[in-house]
């Protein structure tokens, strides 16, 4: 199993910037990197995680810092409920986990055989291949579309749909473009997980929760939901209306950076090629 190594924590953290004595929420506490890091950086941080498999390293943080380290074991998108003053910054590290990819077990990668699931939280019912049965093909052939940007989206649902396959070299062994293999995972994996719709009402929440002067970091794996954050970002710092005009409304947030690893990151850490940093700061 690969070593997990935070992807652009360096670039998080400085970013921040002084967090002793802040409290960090960490949306997706994966392997505990982010966490622990604030944590030694003398913050308090509040984690979330749907994924029940975490629960032992969340546990151990839990006896080294108390009270100072809360988990949630829940998807982030419950982040509503806090309250605004239970918090300063939040960060998202997007997308699927080390560990969840290294775990050939979880039917999240193509390099191991196994049951077509990539549930990120398994107490959920619909896995990767409950899904291809229950959806009709155009619907199939939307997400494969939307999420993997499959040309031929249409007809790889079609067979998706005839075959029905049950295990991960089932599906790989399905996909005659090679190049599709990767995207087409990736496509099923959101879907099953809904992770847009995690996203979208997670960061609708921080907009209005953040204090003035905190931050908001998010760091993205795809360019599907790096476009999204992108996107939303522009909005929250954007004046609202026509400058030729007395009256704008002049926006809550202003943007801070946007960054992708460097060369020496991804020459130490293959999995933050793709990585893209994102973050703001409420006014």
């Amino acid at each position: 199993m690969m070593k997990h190594i935070p992807v652009l924590l360096d670039a998080v953290k400085d970013t921040l910037g002084d967090i002793h004595g802040r409290t960090v929420v960490d949306c997706t506490f994966g392997a505990g990197g982010y966490t622990r890091a604030f944590l030694e950086s003398g913050a308090n941080v509040i984690a979330f995680d749907r994924d029940t498999n975490v629960l032992s390293d969340a546990e151990e943080l839990k006896k080294q810092y108390g009270d100072r380290f809360v988990f949630i074991n829940a998807p982030f998108s419950e982040i509503c409920k806090l309250k605004p003053d239970d918090f300063d910054d939040v960060v998202f590290d997007l997308g699927i986990s080390s560990m969840q990819i290294d775990n050939g077990n979880r039917g999240f990668s193509f390099r191991f055989d196994a049951p077509l699931d990539m549930r990120m939280d398994q107490r959920s019912d619909i896995t990767a291949a409950d899904l291809i049965k229950k959806l009709s093909d155009k619907e199939l052939a939307d997400i494969l579309y939307e999420y993997g940007d499959i040309k031929k989206s249409h007809y790889l649902a079609k067979i998706l749909k005839e075959k029905m396959p049950k295990t991960t070299f089932e599906l790989r062994d399905l996909i005659k473009n090679q190049n599709d293999i990767a995207p087409v995972f990736q496509a099923l994996r959101i879907a099953v997980n809904d992770e847009l719709g995690q996203i979208k009402s997670a960061l609708n929440d921080v907009q209005d929760m953040l204090r003035v002067g905190g931050r908001c970091v998010c760091v993205t794996f795809h360019s599907i939901e790096d476009r999204f954050v992108k996107n939303t970002f522009r909005k929250w710092t954007e004046n609202i209306g026509d400058a030729r005009l007395p009256v704008v409304s002049v926006p809550e947030y202003k943007m801070l950076k946007t960054l992708t690893p460097s060369i020496d990151e991804v020459s130490d850490n293959s999995r933050a090629r793709s990585a893209h940093m994102r973050a703001v700061e409420k006014v």
